[in-house]
């Protein structure tokens, strides 16, 4: 049973960073691509980082890293917006895609719970 569990959310204000954890357990995350993706209240769960490419509205802003030895893959998300408020999911693929493929979270095998990031104006 593969586990993903985020971390690291709250509220900061515009301007502000934050850096977002999600820990991987039962597999070694070296065997997974993995992702973010977000959901506001009231909207469709959007695309904020698969692999290596980013959604248009973060590019710049976010970068994904990841520490095989700590199985852990991180969001650092910097010059915040209100707009980025939401919740934050982590996600993991269990094969590659073409870049454009992962956006689509129906690619992601598993998820997790997601953490709230407030940005205040």
């Amino acid at each position: 049973q593969v586990q993903l569990v985020e971390s690291g959310g709250g509220l900061v204000p515009a301007g502000g960073s934050l850096r977002l954890s999600c820990v991987v357990i039962g597999r070694a995350i070296s065997a997974y691509a993995m992702g973010w993706f977000r959901q506001a209240p009231g909207k469709e769960r959007e695309f904020v980082v698969g692999s290596t490419y980013y959604g248009d509205s973060v590019k710049g802003r976010f970068t994904i890293s990841r520490d095989n030895a700590k199985n852990t893959v991180y969001l650092q998300m910097n010059s915040l917006k209100p707009e980025d408020t939401a919740v934050y999911y982590c996600a993991a693929a269990s094969r590659t895609y073409a870049p454009g493929s992962y956006e689509s979270p129906h690619n992601y095998a598993y998820w997790g719970r997601g953490t709230q990031v407030t940005v205040s104006s």
